[in-house]
């Protein structure tokens, strides 16, 4: 496993939501983080098949562009009672037919998926997020580290905080979603503290104590 021996790094997404919770993990640490929407990078295709993959191809390709490490998530909703679906899909099916994402139709397509397959009591809508963050280098080196929490699918959405599906994602052991989560409640974890809520922050957790602790 290779350390992170700098403090600069670009953080491989054009994901504004990504970003901001990436920037918010690293920012402790007293990275200096451009994200590849900043830099201009052509955001590569996802062709991989899983989160590790298509979190590969995008650290890959920053780093490649910027001559520096790069950190990229690859993250999606995985609901059993839709066999898996959308998983690595996940922001596929928000696209619109102008190029754009519609979160709020992406959700409404998971709501009505889930009442074709009649899971509309809470114990048939379970799921997870899954975050994949993978750290690059530009000689072509990866380390991957893969962060889950389980919970279940509600509706109607709630909370406006967050991103994506946020609102529709209820966290085991909470009465509120992600979306009515601030971003502290979500992902703020921090050096020392035992545990991380979201799969982000686990993902994040695992990379901290990998790459940065000695």
């Amino acid at each position: 496993m290779r350390k992170l021996d700098t403090k600069t790094i670009v953080v491989a997404s054009h994901n504004a939501g990504k970003i901001r919770e990436i920037q918010d993990l690293i920012g402790p640490f007293g990275f200096t983080a451009k994200s590849a929407a900043e830099l201009n990078f052509i955001e590569p295709d996802e062709t991989g098949t899983t989160f590790e993959e298509n979190a590969a191809i995008k650290a890959l390709a920053s780093a490649q562009a910027s001559g520096l490490p790069a950190l990229s998530d690859d993250s999606g909703l995985v609901i059993d009672a839709l066999g898996g679906d959308p998983g690595v899909y996940t922001a596929n099916w928000a696209e619109t037919a102008d190029g754009t994402r519609d979160f709020a139709m992406a959700m409404q397509k998971v709501e009505t998926a889930l009442e074709k397959a009649g899971a509309t009591s809470a114990d048939s809508r379970t799921a997870r997020f899954v975050s994949v963050l993978c750290l690059a280098w530009p000689d072509g080196h990866t380390e991957l580290f893969r962060g889950e929490v389980e919970g279940t699918v509600v509706w109607p959405p709630r909370g406006t905080q967050g991103f994506g599906y946020d609102p529709v994602f209820q966290p085991e052991g909470y009465q509120t979603t992600f979306g009515e989560m601030s971003a502290e409640q979500k992902h703020g974890w921090k050096p020392g503290d035992p545990q991380a809520l979201s799969h982000r922050a686990r993902a994040f957790k695992l990379f901290v104590e990998t790459c940065l602790e000695a």
